[in-house]
């Protein structure tokens, strides 16, 4: 068929496209300017009741002795073969059997799985990253350096860059995310997932335009799409916003001491700290609308019923795009989003129990 009537046959539906694309992004830019003034009124209050601590976030000198315990792990780096980056890892258990890969969320890094290190160094090489932007890890500042190819090539890069062929991938918030889309697109690398509190990408977004809900619960991703006005909120009043989002007696992470909650501040209060985070972010909404895509690596997933930011019934929806038999979902009552720190025992009896037949 000639190109020209090719080339006529598809403007119809590149037309669409991009007028569909059009009106997302003007949803999504005022969403952006609500959530901005919602989230700078809050700010602005924290503010007004702790005068002292102004306007800005404190950078910090120190890190907390935390994340130095040496029986968490080895602190490492790894120069990645894609990006020529630096990510920074902590590792223990080398030897004692298959790599265990883990990928924190927002607002964490590697300390997050501190639990997890301690529990399966005896029969794992337990892995936890620092992800690009994050910690101790390179930042890049630019946007474009945080696109969702490039985050999984990452991935790619540290299993292979540590030895192996495959990996057992724990994830949790955004690391889960990532998980997804790096079991689908490098299905041979995964043997299997234990996934934490996130839906992949395609899910999420069919499930959220049929349940509204879901995008009050997810309300801080649009601020996040405006440039560095998210940034500037988050530190006002020396961090109150994230402290309360980690520390809040319902929402936050329950029994988090003074000093771990310092091993997640330390790295946002350096100059840059929080814009790497935040561009993961900014990059949401870059491919869609996203097509439905069949999970099908082994996959454990956890969930709490009382997550404030994911609605249960996204569990139900993950499940129908599953392979039958190739996912194992539980809902822990009572627990709210932060599972891996909230409740590491029962994550860690799910877990053994899941990756058993691994290990005999």
């Amino acid at each position: 068929m000639p190109e020209l009537v090719v080339t006529a046959l598809l403007a119809p539906s590149r037309l669409t496209l991009k007028l569909l694309r059009a009106f997302m992004w003007s949803l999504v830019f005022s969403a952006a300017l609500v959530a901005a003034a919602v989230y700078g009124c809050i700010a602005f209050t924290h503010v007004l009741c702790r005068p002292r601590r102004g306007c800005c976030g404190r950078p910090r000198s120190t890190p907390p002795a935390c994340l130095s315990d040496p029986t968490l792990g080895e602190h490492c780096f790894l120069t990645l073969k894609s990006s020529g980056l630096r990510l920074h890892y902590v590792s223990a258990g080398r030897g004692n059997g298959p790599l265990m890969l883990f990928l924190h969320g927002f607002p964490e890094n590697w300390f997050s799985w501190r639990y997890q290190l301690w529990e399966f160094q005896s029969r794992f090489h337990v892995v936890a990253v620092d992800l690009r932007g994050y910690g101790s890890s390179n930042a890049p500042q630019d946007v474009d350096c945080y696109t969702m190819d490039l985050l999984m090539m990452d991935i790619q890069d540290v299993i292979l860059g540590l030895g192996y062929s495959k990996c057992i991938l724990v994830a949790h918030d955004w690391g889960a995310l990532l998980a997804w889309n790096f079991s689908i697109y490098y299905p041979s690398l995964v043997e299997r997932m234990v996934i934490v509190s996130a839906a992949p990408m395609s899910v999420y977004q069919d499930y959220s335009i049929r349940h509204i809900g879901q995008f009050f619960r997810s309300n801080y991703i649009f601020l996040f799409q405006l440039p560095w006005l998210p940034e500037k909120l988050l530190s006002m009043s020396d961090f109150q916003i994230l402290k309360t989002t980690l520390t809040h007696r319902k929402r936050g992470i329950p029994h988090l001491t003074p000093n771990e909650l310092e091993a997640f501040l330390y790295d946002f209060s350096q100059p840059g700290g929080l814009t790497g985070p935040i561009n993961y972010y900014r990059n949401l909404f870059r491919n869609f609308p996203l097509e439905p895509q069949e999970l099908a690596t082994p996959t454990l997933l956890l969930w709490g019923a009382k997550d404030t930011y994911f609605e249960q019934g996204l569990v139900e929806a993950i499940s129908s795009r599953f392979v039958p038999g190739r996912l194992e979902a539980h809902i822990l009552p009572g627990v709210g989003h932060w599972i891996p720190q909230s409740n590491p025992r029962e994550m860690h009896e799910y877990m053994w129990a899941f990756l058993q037949d691994l290990l005999d």
